[in-house]
């Protein structure tokens, strides 16, 4: 069995620093889990765990793929996400692809160029798509739960803003003039799809480690 750090009051399925600090920020957060500090939140990459094989057919499949691992290696109560962009045009792709879309894993500049390259003649109209996520809470008796977040928006023709990570910089959120990479932490966590299925889950979160 692995052992976790003293403090940790919740387990997060992720080895990404973005993500980790992205959700610290939901959770913690006016609608997160009530009495959760950040740094009671630990990921899987500060256990040393590797990561499982994400073979699942969608994003709930492969969250619960990434939770199951790490409630059986540590025993406790594990949250994980599986999120990314779906392009209407594109019959839902990226999709759980997201992420490794240019052959690479976790190459955000080859995958969101690809993404470009592969609508560059699509006019805009045509442009409209989803940031999908599926955040998931497993016990190690085997009890699931699984919520689910959605924004909707438009694919932008270049990267705009610094802030954000993967295809921020390309998503138009609906009803704004702005990509997701020029909002800041709190304005895109308050309409995120990964805000929207944590904040969902929180009160799930907040009776499993209570």
């Amino acid at each position: 069995m692995t052992a976790v750090p003293g403090n940790a009051r919740l387990l997060l399925a992720t080895g990404n620093a973005h993500k980790l600090g992205e959700l610290r920020a939901i959770l913690t957060g006016e609608d997160g889990v009530p009495g959760l500090r950040p740094d009671e939140i630990i990921g899987s990459g500060e256990l040393g765990l590797p990561e499982p094989v994400e073979d699942g057919a969608t994003f709930a499949e492969n969250a619960l793929i990434k939770a199951r691992a790490l409630a059986q290696a540590t025993g406790r109560p594990a949250i994980a996400d599986d999120s990314g962009i779906a392009v209407d045009i594109m019959g839902g792709a990226p999709g759980i692809f997201s992420a490794r879309w240019s052959g690479r894993h976790g190459d955000d500049v080859a995958n969101l160029d690809l993404l470009l390259a592969q609508l560059a003649d699509v006019p805009d109209r045509h442009r409209g798509g989803a940031f999908v996520c599926a955040a998931v809470l497993v016990h190690p008796d085997g009890r699931e739960i699984v919520r689910l977040g959605e924004l909707r928006g438009t694919i932008a023709r270049a990267p705009r803003g610094e802030g954000g990570f993967g295809y921020d910089p390309i998503f138009i959120p609906e009803g704004m003039k702005v990509s997701s990479a020029e909002l800041n932490a709190d304005e895109k966590n308050a309409i995120s799809h990964r805000g929207r299925a944590f904040r969902e889950l929180a009160r799930d979160i907040a009776a499993g480690i209570a």
